[in-house]
């Protein structure tokens, strides 16, 4: 049974908007924010993204609003991030992917959820 929008938690709202991000495409954490209904809460996306422990979600797919990856450069983590990135297809050089204007926002909303 699902459960209406208004009662889910920010977090929860957070954790579907990340999973909505398709294979091979991106998301900046103020993309992710406004997709769940919390503009300008794109330091609640870091944070909800860091205490997670979903094993299937797919954290690599979020990113700064410049195309770059959050971790420091060279970290394990930076590495992770950008391997899984290049494997699902996505262009990432010197920890950067070309963003859309709207951060990966606006243009992903209308291809998951524009009427056809």
């Amino acid at each position: 049974m699902d459960v209406p929008a208004g009662t889910r938690s920010p977090q929860q709202r957070i954790l579907d908007a990340i999973r909505a991000v398709p294979a091979g495409q991106v998301a900046s954490y103020g993309g992710i924010a406004r997709r769940a209904g919390l503009p300008g809460r794109a330091r609640l996306v870091a944070r909800v993204l860091g205490e997670s422990d979903v094993p299937d979600l797919p954290w690599h797919r979020i990113l700064r609003s410049d195309g770059r990856i959050a971790f420091a450069q060279g970290s394990r983590p930076w590495r992770e991030q950008a391997r899984r990135l290049r494997a699902e297809g996505v262009a990432v050089r010197n920890g950067r992917v070309r963003m859309d204007a709207n951060g990966g926002g606006d243009s992903l909303d209308a291809a998951l959820w524009a009427p056809r």
